[in-house]
């Protein structure tokens, strides 16, 4: 067996049906599509959704919520992990390269959640009010990088 001989099953393939060619053709003159109405007639076209004159399904749903296409993708980082992690200075571009943040987004903000033990310095874009508190409890410094604060 070879590609060349290979065929669709028969009645698989139909002849495609050429309407429109005359009145011997046996679909001439209307070709098919009926003698009066919206769809007899060339350059009808229906726009998406219509459903006869009918309320459409996206009409007929209830609209609920608010998306505010404004808002900040900050990624989150813990005090906690940064504790764990090797060294003392950390900032946006370090914890991604550690594979700590997966993307930055808008920026970075350190969270309180966590224990520090040791000193670290953190640049970050935004702390939180428990971050900044655990940090310099622990005689670390922090530094907030770009048009941080909202």
């Amino acid at each position: 067996m070879n590609l060349s001989g290979l065929k669709p099953p028969k009645g698989q393939k139909h002849v495609q049906r050429r309407v429109g060619r005359g009145m011997g053709s046996g679909r001439g003159k209307t070709a098919g599509r009926g003698q009066k109405g919206q769809l007899s007639v060339s350059g009808f076209g229906q726009k998406r959704g219509f459903e006869g004159g009918q309320m459409p399904l996206h009409r007929r749903l209830p609209k609920r919520g608010f998306r505010n296409i404004f808002k900040k993708k900050f990624a989150i980082v813990n005090v906690g992990v940064l504790g764990r992690l090797e060294g003392d200075s950390f900032g946006p571009e370090q914890l991604l390269e550690l594979g700590v943040v997966k993307k930055l987004g808008d920026g970075l903000k350190v969270l309180g959640s966590g224990e520090l033990a040791r000193p670290i310095r953190v640049q970050a874009h935004l702390f939180s009010k428990s971050a900044l508190e655990k940090i310099q409890a622990a005689g670390g410094s922090v530094e907030i990088v770009g048009a941080g604060a909202e």
